[in-house]
């Protein structure tokens, strides 16, 4: 009867602190989730963004996700996209790949013909960006998200509040709206995104996209397990500065696998690969006109799952 009484106790204790937890963890998310908010600028309304037409991304098979990353900025150029990406994830091998699509690659744009790619998303937002990616290199998107360049360093000194290292190879400044000097350094916030953002070198904006791969391949690097804890606050800084179709779910998901997970690194990839393209000047301005059957195949070898991908490096300015 003792030992009965004992093992009701033991359990009716075991629930309650199992119950204690769960509140606790509750309380510490939306606290969390309340502060990042909280560090978002007060003038963000994605209620007055333009709305688009509903974006179609197939669900994700064999356990692959391709994510359209789109960066976006109010004072950019009519609207059109400042940066884009496909992030591609693979859940079995926990493995990372990035492919930076030039934003003056000239492509057929369903409904529109001929144009910059970068000019789709102020077409048509996202779904008309997934739809110019399926019909010119036929790979499908399964999920976007765009991000306002207002909150990337809140974002990157969350996910990586230790900074990130660089070495930058001469001084910076013309548009940034600061200078970065020449050397070994490590970035944080405002800093990191003008370091991406610079294009004002002999490399213009291939060496931006170099840029842009290397902060994200680092920033990588550096999710941890404070990452995780994080994930409340960098959701609440998101809700103001990312517009995406992940649910919270697959983020969680996608995070634990990166923690988890015993990924080799991030590869990249430029899309035009070199030797694959010209430049042009045409109606809608300077563009590269690239070889689209040369690209197509490289983008696809790079996306497979087979171990021995050949990864085409950044290297030269013009074919």
């Amino acid at each position: 009867m003792k030992h009965s009484k004992t093992s009701r106790r033991w359990l009716r204790n075991s629930f309650l602190a199992f119950a204690l937890i769960i509140s606790i963890g509750i309380v510490y998310w939306i606290y969390q989730y309340n502060s990042g908010l909280a560090m978002a600028e007060d003038d963000i309304n994605k209620e007055d963004e333009e709305t688009f037409e509903p974006f179609k991304g197939v669900d994700p098979q064999f356990g692959e996700i391709n994510v359209l990353l789109i960066g976006s900025d109010s004072r950019g150029d009519e609207g059109r996209s400042d940066a884009l990406m496909i992030a591609h994830y693979n859940q079995t091998t926990n493995n990372v790949k990035i492919v930076s699509i030039m934003r003056d690659t000239y492509v057929d744009i369903p409904d529109y013909g001929m144009n910059k790619i970068n000019a789709a998303f102020a077409f048509g937002g996202p779904e008309l960006v997934r739809k110019s990616i399926k019909q010119n290199f036929d790979i499908d998107v399964n999920y976007y998200a765009i991000v306002d360049f207002e909150g990337f360093p809140k974002i990157v000194d969350l996910l990586a509040p230790n900074g990130i290292e660089v070495d930058i190879p001469y001084e910076m400044s013309y548009g940034i709206g600061m200078t970065l000097f020449p050397g070994e350094q490590t970035l944080h916030g405002d800093q990191l995104l003008a370091y991406v953002r610079f294009r004002h070198d002999r490399l213009s904006d291939f060496g931006r996209v170099e840029r842009q791969q290397e902060v994200m391949t680092k920033v990588k690097e550096q999710i941890s397990f404070q990452s995780l804890i994080n994930l409340p606050k960098i959701l609440g800084v998101a809700e103001a500065y990312i517009d995406t179709n992940i649910d919270n779910k697959t983020i969680l998901a996608i995070g634990k696998g990166l923690i988890d997970g015993k990924s080799n690194g991030v590869d990249t990839l430029r899309i035009p690969v070199a030797s694959s393209f010209d430049n042009k000047h045409v109606n809608v301005g300077a563009v590269l006109d690239i070889d689209l059957e040369k690209n197509k195949s490289a983008l696809e070898e790079f996306l497979s799952s087979e171990d021995n991908v050949q990864v085409t490096k950044l290297e030269g300015v013009s074919s």
